[in-house]
């Protein structure tokens, strides 16, 4: 068996009861390949060598150590400042310890996930993790999710995190145009900002004149009126001409802009 686990880590699995508690092969299983962690008896899951071999190429591998070993604060600090979504393994006493929240979101915001509903309530830990990314908006509190100072953060950096926030914020003429402004290229995502404002900001000329150049197919989500408005969707067609199967009929038989419509992607012709 130790020649097995010298060559493939993995190969612990097949040993038997006694000898996945014998420190030798565990730890030669362990430094070969971290996830054998999970065959490692719970008694060496306890073993603190062991389990930062282990961490060492698999940092995941804290999923199997003991609760011990998982609300040591000196492990779980080191491997949340390599990979914040391991604070998903730690103690529940550890994902209530802000200075360990702190370094897991600093590495990856959406590891506030995983803290504790304490910290997700935390003003000024969330409000470092929606600087990072806003979508970690979506993992606070229903209290901060209607904090104006941290939802505008947060749609500064994402404005599609719109969607996550109260409908008082929704119909805040300031965050709605940050949010706008903030658009990504949303061909991965199913939604866009507009669908998440009221009707008024639909019927907001300056809204959606910045929401069309960032992204064209916004103009699906503009009212009528603006569907209409020629300059509204000769910038929505100049950024991607797809975007002519929003405006109106009226606009669809404008030369001009049918013409600059199909010079940005001439297989919308039909």
């Amino acid at each position: 068996m130790l020649a097995a686990v010298s060559n493939f880590g993995l190969a612990l699995e097949y040993a038997s009861p006694e000898l996945q508690n014998d420190r030798e092969i565990v730890l030669t299983a362990v430094t070969r390949n971290g996830l054998a962690l999970q065959f490692v008896s719970q008694e060496l899951r306890n073993d603190r060598e062991i389990v930062l071999a282990a961490l060492n190429n698999y940092i995941n591998a804290l999923e199997f150590a003991s609760e011990e070993l998982r609300n040591d604060r000196e492990i779980v600090l080191a491997v949340v400042n390599k990979n914040g979504f391991v604070l998903q393994y730690a103690s529940e006493e550890l994902k209530n310890d802000r200075e360990i929240v702190l370094a897991a979101i600093n590495n990856q915001a959406l590891a506030l996930e995983f803290a504790s509903p304490d910290l997700q309530n935390n003003r000024e830990i969330v409000l470092a993790a929606v600087n990072i990314n806003g979508l970690a908006l979506q993992n606070a509190s229903l209290e901060l999710q209607n904090d104006r100072e941290i939802v505008l953060a947060a749609v500064n950096n994402f404005g599609l995190v719109l969607q996550y926030v109260s409908s008082e914020l929704q119909n805040d003429r300031e965050i709605v145009l940050a949010a706008v402004n903030n658009e990504i290229d949303v061909e991965n995502y199913d939604e866009l900002v507009l669908e998440f404002v009221s009707p008024e900001f639909r019927n907001d000329r300056e809204i959606v004149m910045a929401a069309v150049k960032k992204y064209s197919l916004s103009l699906e989500h503009a009212s009528e009126e603006l569907r209409n408005d020629r300059e509204i969707v000769l910038a929505a067609v100049t950024n991607r001409g797809i975007a002519l199967r929003h405006a109106s009929s009226e606009l669809q038989n404008d030369r001009e802009i049918v013409l600059t419509a199909v010079t940005n992607f001439g297989n919308f012709l039909h």
